[in-house]
């Protein structure tokens, strides 16, 4: 009974967190035109900025294992340069730290927030690496993260929410997922 009355809480928050979205700033944003190694991207409030994460491979096309992903700015208040990120953003805010589990599967995370992972693995479907999130036991495939932030500083933001975006990899229903980290 207990499980049922959770799944249904938490059912009714989804729902109107996806109800909630339309005319917010996620839906403001220029949208990154998609690549082929694009996993996700990032926005945050403070400015129309874009961090991309794409698949990190080699000439051939090969996964770079000791750094399976590349994250980089798309620079849109700057004509939509495309830039690396800086040292610091790198290691304080923006990188991505990974650990190869022994199934294959990596298992990742902003070195910002280490609470929130994602798992970079092939997909079942299809064969290609893709990025996922684990909710209430449910891979959902991530496609973008929002991050709603008023005032402090760069070192210590203020966020207000983060929000996970994503889809269900077979029957393609959107998915979010928003919370105060």
């Amino acid at each position: 009974m207990y499980h049922k009355l959770v799944t249904i809480v938490v059912a009714a928050f989804l729902l109107y967190t996806n109800e909630s979205l339309a005319g917010t700033a996620v839906d403001s944003f220029p949208v990154p035109k998609p690549n082929p190694k694009q996993l996700f991207y990032l926005q945050r409030t403070t400015n129309s900025n874009t961090i991309i994460c794409d698949l990190n491979t080699d000439a051939k096309g090969q996964l770079i294992k000791d750094n399976p992903v590349h994250v980089y700015w798309i620079r849109y208040d700057e004509g939509g340069e495309k830039k690396e990120l800086s040292y610091i953003q790198e290691t304080f805010a923006y990188g991505i730290k990974h650990e190869l589990l022994p199934t294959g599967v990596y298992k990742l995370h902003f070195v910002s927030y280490k609470k929130q992972v994602f798992y970079l693995k092939r997909s079942p479907k299809d064969n290609q690496y893709k990025m996922y999130f684990v909710l209430n036991n449910k891979e959902f495939v991530l496609q973008k993260l929002f991050v709603k932030i008023e005032g402090g500083s760069f070192w210590v933001p203020n966020v207000i929410y983060m929000e996970i975006i994503g889809k269900d990899e077979y029957s393609g229903t959107p998915f979010s997922y928003k919370f105060k980290p």
